[in-house]
C-alpha cells in the first residue's frame, strides 16, 4: 500500500499578473516503508513537492494522499490536528527553541495531545534514547553542538510515532562527519522503525542512503 500517493499535482503561484508553474503534473508513490530521495536543482519544486506531502502546503489541482487521508480536502485546523499525529519534520535548521531543554524541545509535538506530563516527558525521554542523546536532555541548544541539534530534532520529529517523517536538506547546514552521522540514523528510523521518509536533499552522498532517488526539474519528475 502507498503510504504517500500523490496524484496529478500542480501547484501554480500567482505573482501579479504572472503565473508561475512550480509543480506540473506530478504522479509519485512512495510504499509504506520506503526511504525515497527528492533530487533536482534549485528551483526545481523539491520543497513545494514536500510541503504537499507533509500538509504545509495545499495543490493547485490533483491529490496527495497520505496515509490514507486526502490532505487536501481538510480544513486548516482539520489539517494541524492531523500534521501533529502523520507527520514528523526534519529541517535543514533545526528550529530548536533555545529557551527550552533537549526534552522540552522534544516534547512540544506532544503539547497538541491528551497525554499527560509525565507520560510525555517519558516519550520524550525515549525518543532521545533513540538518537543517541539520553545524556544531554538537561541541556539546552546552544551547548549542543550542530550535529546534536539536528538529533535533538530528529527525536522531536519522531515523539508522536508519524507515519512519514519529511525531511528537508537535513544535512545540509552540518559538517561531513555529523552529516554521516544523522544520515546512519535516517536509516536506522527507516530501517528498524519502519519510518516511511522522503527527503529533499542536492548532496549526492545523501541521497545515495536512500532507497530510490527521483529527480525534478522545473517541476516535472524525470523518469
Amino acid at each position: 500500500m502507498s503510504m504517500v500517493d500523490v496524484q496529478a499535482v500542480r501547484k501554480v503561484y500567482r505573482r501579479d499578473a504572472q503565473e508561475i508553474t512550480v509543480l506540473d503534473g506530478i504522479d509519485l508513490q512512495v510504499p509504506e516503508g520506503e526511504f525515497v530521495a527528492l533530487m533536482g536543482p534549485s528551483g526545481s519544486g523539491k520543497t513545494t513537492l514536500l510541503n504537499l506531502i507533509a500538509g504545509i502546503d495545499r495543490p493547485s489541482s490533483g491529490k496527495v494522499i497520505v496515509a490514507g487521508t486526502d490532505v487536501a480536502q481538510l480544513s486548516e485546523s482539520a489539517l494541524a490536528v492531523w500534521r501533529s499525529r502523520n507527520v514528523g519534520f526534519i529541517f535543514q535548521f533545526y528550529n530548536l527553541i533555545p529557551v527550552l531543554s533537549a526534552t522540552e524541545n522534544v516534547e512540544l509535538p506532544l503539547l497538541l495531545t491528551s497525554l499527560g506530563k509525565a507520560e510525555r516527558r517519558e516519550r520524550a525521554l525515549t525518543a532521545l534514547k533513540v538518537v543517541g542523546l539520553a545524556d544531554r536532555a538537561g541541556h539546552y541548544p546552544r551547548q549542543l553542538s550542530g550535529g546534536q541539534e539536528q538529533r535533538v530534532a530528529i527525536a522531536r520529529a519522531i515523539v508522536a510515532d508519524p507515519k512519514v517523517l519529511v525531511a528537508d536538506e537535513p544535512t545540509g547546514d552540518l559538517d561531513s562527519k555529523s552529516a554521516e552521522e544523522i544520515l546512519a540514523l535516517l536509516e536506522t528510523l527507516n530501517r528498524e522503525f519502519k519510518k516511511t521518509i522522503v527527503m529533499v536533499t542536492h548532496d549526492p552522498r545523501a541521497a545515495e542512503r536512500a532507497h530510490t532517488q527521483k529527480h525534478l526539474e522545473k517541476g516535472v519528475l524525470k523518469a
